[in-house]
Formats: structure tokens, sequence, C-alpha cells
């Protein structure tokens, strides 16, 4: 088999395309032909070594196929069986070892494409507006980067299923268009113009119920102060750097803010989380509800061009590996 391991920390000259041994399954777990991987932000925190993995390390934690073979003891799934999965390492390759839990069927009308563009990025949408902040309809909120792969996904939620108004930041007239083709309300340039002042007039000066974060440290401070009293700041991700130590009286200062730092891993923990996220996003999918749109394909051993990509924003939407 392929695949696609780093050795070191670094830049994205570090990610190897490697021959590895054929894996075969062991108790719990199903052996997967992966039909495509999905990239995201968090596998440049691991390249990186902002997140600490052992290594080496096969990257990747996202990704769709057909299951070749399982394990004792496995249950959840059968061979032939088209499935999903976000979680383990080891996406990045053309055959996966999954425990069998993690796994999840792919309904007939969802391809493997569209499945490992969303299991990662739909699921967070899901549990930021399902279950972090439960919007409402009527509620007004700021998603930032909404033209990436997490704010068109989440926008669409709030927006056409939920209910609630969105103001959207991203950078571009292009970005801010998909922003509002996704549901947006109001749509910032956010290189030129003040989302905070956006935020007061949309909301007629009170401020937003809650602000979904992925930038982090250019964003962070213009996210406190759109928020109305007792609103929420959901910081979960830090594409722009990391938030620096603040003074927590900011928050009673602001009006009695909530902030939280919010991990998927934390919300699909159990089996029955993760079977109602991924049926609910992946349902929507199918039904067309939600539309999943994907910038581009990269072949597997140019992986380390899709990092570099993802990293300089040039994408709006997912980026896919394709062994």
């Amino acid at each position: 088999m392929k695949a696609i391991r780093i050795h070191q920390n670094g830049g994205p000259e570090v990610l190897r395309f490697e021959d590895l041994p054929d894996p075969a399954p062991g108790k719990g777990e199903a052996l997967v032909a992966v039909e495509a991987a999905g990239v995201n932000f968090i596998e440049v925190y691991h390249r990186t070594g902002l997140y600490k993995t052992a290594l080496p390390l096969t990257v990747g934690q996202e990704g769709a196929g057909t299951v070749l073979a399982a394990g004792d003891g496995v249950r959840d799934v059968r061979a032939g069986q088209r499935v999903a999965w976000y979680g383990p390492f080891g996406a990045y390759a053309t055959r996966a070892l999954v425990p069998a839990d993690r796994l999840v069927p792919v309904p007939d009308g969802v391809s493997s494409k569209q499945a490992a563009a969303v299991m990662l990025q739909g699921m967070t949408a899901h549990y930021l507006a399902r279950s972090t902040y439960p919007l409402k309809a009527g509620d007004v909120c700021i998603v930032h980067a909404a033209a990436g792969g997490v704010g068109l996904l989440l926008t669409q939620i709030a927006a056409r299923i939920v209910g609630a108004t969105v103001l959207g930041t991203a950078g571009g007239e292009a970005k801010t268009r998909l922003a509002r083709e996704a549901g947006a309300a109001r749509a910032v340039d956010y290189t030129k113009e003040d989302f905070v002042a956006a935020a007061k007039e949309l909301t007629g000066g009170r401020g937003v119920q809650v602000a979904y974060d992925s930038v982090g440290r250019t964003t962070f401070d213009g996210s406190l102060a759109s928020l109305a009293p007792r609103g929420m700041l959901v910081t979960f991700g830090q594409s722009s750097g990391p938030v620096p130590p603040f003074d927590l009286l900011r928050l009673s200062q602001g009006g009695s803010l909530y902030l939280t730092r919010p991990t998927l891993g934390h919300y699909v923990a159990t089996r029955e989380d993760l079977l109602w996220r991924a049926s609910e996003v992946l349902g929507w999918v199918k039904d067309g509800t939600l539309h999943v749109r994907i910038d581009r394909e990269v072949p597997l051993a140019d992986a380390a061009a899709a990092h570099r990509a993802l990293e300089a924003r040039e994408t709006s939407g997912k980026v896919l590996l394709i062994p």
C-alpha cells in the first residue's frame, strides 16, 4: 500500500509518499480501501507539531471507501459496505485500518467523495450549531471563514435548517459571494470592512447571540466585542495563530459573556453520538438540503500541494486527496 507519512515536524516538504506493508485487520478493526481522504487544517497542526503526535505518523483522520475485510468481533460493518469515518489516523493512504465502531454507513445517493468531504467539517458544523450553542430560529450569529469548509456548511445549517440570521466573514469578493449563496444574510469582506460594526448594525446595536470563530488571533477581540450580553464566543480553530492569554474579567465587563474551546472528538465520543451526527449530516447531503462544495481533488502523492493551498487560504470548500 501507499501512504503519506511524516517522520519529523515541519513544512509541507516533510510529507513523504511511501510504501508500507499491506495491513490486516485485528480484533474490532476493519480494513478499508480508501477512495477519498479529506484534508483539514488540523493535519497542518499535526505536521508542524502545534498539536503533538507520535512520529512517524500516517497523516489524515477523515476518509471514505469500501470495507475489504473485517477482523474478529466486528458486527457494525461488513466486507463490501461503503463507509466513512473521522478520528483514527491513517486516512492519507490507499488502505486504512479503522476501528469498526468509528465507521458509519454511507447511504445510497451519497458518493464516497461527498462523504469524505463532510465527515469532519460537517459533524463539526453540526455540533457547533446543535450542541455547543444550540441555535434557534431568530438568533443572529457570526460565522468566520464563512467560505471555508466548515464555514459553508455551518452557514447552511444555521440559515437554511435552523432559521437563524448569519453574518459571514470572508476575504475577497469571490468568497463573500459564496457565503451569501450559502445563506448568509450579510457577508463582510474582512479585508475592507469592520465586522464588529456590521454585527451591531445587523442587530440594532445589541450584538449577536454567538460567534463561531475558527480564525483565532486576528478575530478574537472583534468576536468578543460583537456579542450581545450573555452571548457566547465559540473558538474552534486558529488559522491566523493562537489566541494570546487574556484577562477573564473581560467576559464580565462585556456582558457576562461565555467563552468555550470545543473539539469534535468530545462530541462524537460515543457511537450513539457519532451515528446521530453523521446520519443527520449525510442525510442532509442525500436529500440536497446541505450542499458540499469540493474545491479541488489532489492525487494522494501530491499531499504537500494540498497543504500549501490550504495554508495559503486559496481554497473555498473541501480539499480531497484521491489515492
